[in-house]
């Protein structure tokens, strides 16, 4: 009921801000002005791929536009979690009642960046994918840059799919799947193909991810095993009063609340499905480990992992957990690009490993990681999270990602070339989209090549490049 009321906030703001606009309220840029743009997402959560998400989208967009030329701001939900995050943007409270928030902050800017990876589906959070439709379809009420970038559609309950098809047809989402696009082209909103922005992003140096491995206890030789579990069946999260007003006078619920009003999934049968899956993870790790001489570690992408982390940990005898509760963004990445193979969950670990060759395998939850998979040609290495065979299949699989370790890096090394191509154009398109709203804009002059179009490279990812030119 609670998401409801939320949906039909934001709807009834919508159609007030397309009054407001229609009887003159309101202004637009001017050549002169710098173009302020409001950066909708999931950041103060300690979500590391949330968050390095839109640090890369904010240097692209920099680098686009020019700095001299923009005023940037980002919503988060706690500032002391993105402390030190996204230099030279201003951050701004995102509330958990959010509906008025948007109709309020919304028009202080001349356009609206979506930045959430599951921009549209209902598998996470209603709340979630009905907050990013609000911010963009209130920017394009009063005819604004409305803009998705780098996002995932997939199945929406039907009142949050009424208000995609209907607030967003005049936004543009640049999608980061083919499938994403096809389905939002059935919703009869306009699209262009990207990627996932994270492929540019550049953690601490690996002496900081040795170093701290070797303090956990590694010996600088033996091959790291990184296990990044989740809980993957306690989604969606779903706002709720009653939920909210039994906490507050009981406890009830205690397990299952997320924040405020926020609550996921509970019950013994989800409490059951997550006991299986951790239980067939850890022992096919376990029986990997007797066959493999490897150190075992478990990350944590998200604060919300602990709890997979931990469990999966005390099945392998209390093997090291880093999780983003303790690492932040250019930490944890770090780490990880120091293993050698990887199990994950988290499609965020998986990507952000890829510039540094890391051979992984995919446990997935939904269609993120069976996507990327399918980008590099390895499905062979695609699980889900629910298969009643978990345990037999990863083990087997984990023998197949050591065996064949030198050929997957070689497709990991192609898909990243290839994916900092496509996020060049979406570059090109970002640019294009707001030449088409704001054609006075002081765009750069010359000839420019499709790298000019992405943040500033690393070395190491100047070398993929040299060595896979897509």
């Amino acid at each position: 009921m609670m998401d409801f009321v939320l949906e039909a906030w934001v709807a009834a703001s919508i159609e007030s801000a397309k009054l407001k606009w229609m009887l003159g309220q309101g202004s637009t840029w001017r050549p002169g002005e710098k173009l302020r743009l409001l950066f909708a997402c999931y950041c103060g959560a300690r979500n590391t791929g949330s968050d390095l998400r839109v640090e890369e989208i904010l240097r692209q967009v920099r680098r686009v536009l020019g700095e001299q030329n923009v005023e940037l701001a980002v919503m988060t939900q706690d500032f002391k979690l993105t402390r030190g995050y996204f230099q030279g943007s201003t951050q701004v409270k995102l509330p958990d009642l959010f509906p008025p928030f948007l109709s309020r902050e919304v028009p202080n800017y001349h356009g609206v960046v979506a930045c959430e990876g599951s921009m549209f589906k209902s598998k996470f959070a209603n709340a979630l994918t009905t907050m990013m439709i609000g911010a963009l379809g209130l920017a394009s009420a009063r005819n604004r840059l409305s803009v998705g970038y780098g996002g995932e559609a997939g199945h929406m309950d039907p009142m949050v799919e009424k208000l995609c098809r209907r607030y967003c047809k005049n936004s543009v989402v640049i999608t980061r799947s083919e499938e994403s696009q096809v389905l939002l082209g059935k919703l009869g909103i306009p699209t262009e193909l990207g990627t996932d922005s994270a492929w540019t992003f550049e953690p601490l140096g690996p002496q900081y991810g040795q170093k701290v491995l070797r303090d956990a206890g590694w010996n600088g030789a033996t091959p790291v095993l990184v296990a990044c579990p989740i809980n993957p069946f306690w989604w969606p999260v779903k706002a709720s009063l009653l939920k909210g007003a039994a906490r507050s006078i009981s406890g009830a619920y205690k397990k299952s609340h997320y924040r405020t009003i926020y609550f996921f999934r509970s019950g013994r049968k989800v409490e059951a499905d997550y006991s299986r899956y951790i239980r067939a993870f850890a022992r096919a790790v376990e029986r990997f480990r007797k066959e493999q001489r490897v150190f075992t570690i478990c990350v944590g992408m998200e604060m919300l992992d602990r709890d997979a982390c931990e469990r999966v940990s005390a099945h392998l005898g209390g093997v090291p957990v880093f999780c983003s509760d303790e690492y932040d963004m250019y930490q944890l990445v770090s780490i990880l690009r120091e293993c050698h193979l990887m199990a994950s969950s988290r499609y965020h670990a998986i990507v952000t490993s890829m510039p540094a060759g890391v051979p992984s395998l995919g446990i997935t939850m939904d269609e993120r990681i069976r996507n990327l998979m399918r980008q590099r040609g390895q499905q062979h290495l695609l699980l889900d999270v629910d298969d009643t065979e978990l345990e037999e299949k990863l083990f087997v699989t984990l023998k197949r990602l050591h065996c064949e370790r030198e050929c997957v890096r070689d497709g990991i090394g192609r898909t990243v070339a290839r994916n900092l191509q496509l996020m060049a154009r979406m570059g090109m398109y970002f640019e294009h989209m707001v030449a088409q709203r704001y054609p006075d804009f002081p765009f750069r002059q010359g000839q420019l090549s499709w790298e000019d179009y992405l943040p500033s490279l690393s070395p190491n990812l100047r070398k993929v490049l040299e060595m896979y030119d897509p």
